[in-house]
């Protein structure tokens, strides 16, 4: 992933919670390791901007990296985004989680939305997949 200082909604960018960095697993014998970033995201659904919420998640090779910043610059393969927890719209929420989970999302997610297109507040922006042209 790269960091561009502006957000353009075509390139998919994320905004990442750096402080959340942190290794999901490792098989034993292994030579690589699972991490993950808390992460949120603006994607138009049926012609509407929404906001979502969750994580980007990838195996990284040894040797580990050493923070947020360097996971992200060394995952490259953004076929399958990010994993979404939840989304608003607006009006109505989705999401699988539990009822404090949910409004914890949409503390984030409310304002988000009602601030599009600026990062919220402890978030890092924007990464994307795409390089810069």
């Amino acid at each position: 992933m790269i960091r561009e200082d502006r957000f353009l909604i075509s390139r998919k960018p994320y905004a990442v919670d750096l402080a959340s960095f942190r290794t999901m697993e490792r098989e034993p014998g292994r030579n690589w390791t699972w991490y993950t970033v808390d992460a949120v995201w603006f994607r138009r659904r049926r012609g509407e901007t929404v906001a979502c919420i969750g994580t980007l998640r990838d195996i990284v090779d040894d040797p580990a990296p050493a923070t947020a910043e360097e996971f992200l610059r060394r995952f490259d393969d953004g076929r399958y985004g990010g994993d979404t927890e939840g989304r608003w719209d607006g009006e109505s929420y989705w999401g699988n989680v539990t009822l404090a989970e949910q409004e914890r999302h949409l503390a984030i997610l409310r304002p988000m939305l009602a601030n599009y297109p600026a990062l919220p507040d402890g978030y890092d922006g924007w990464w994307t997949f795409q390089t810069p042209r």
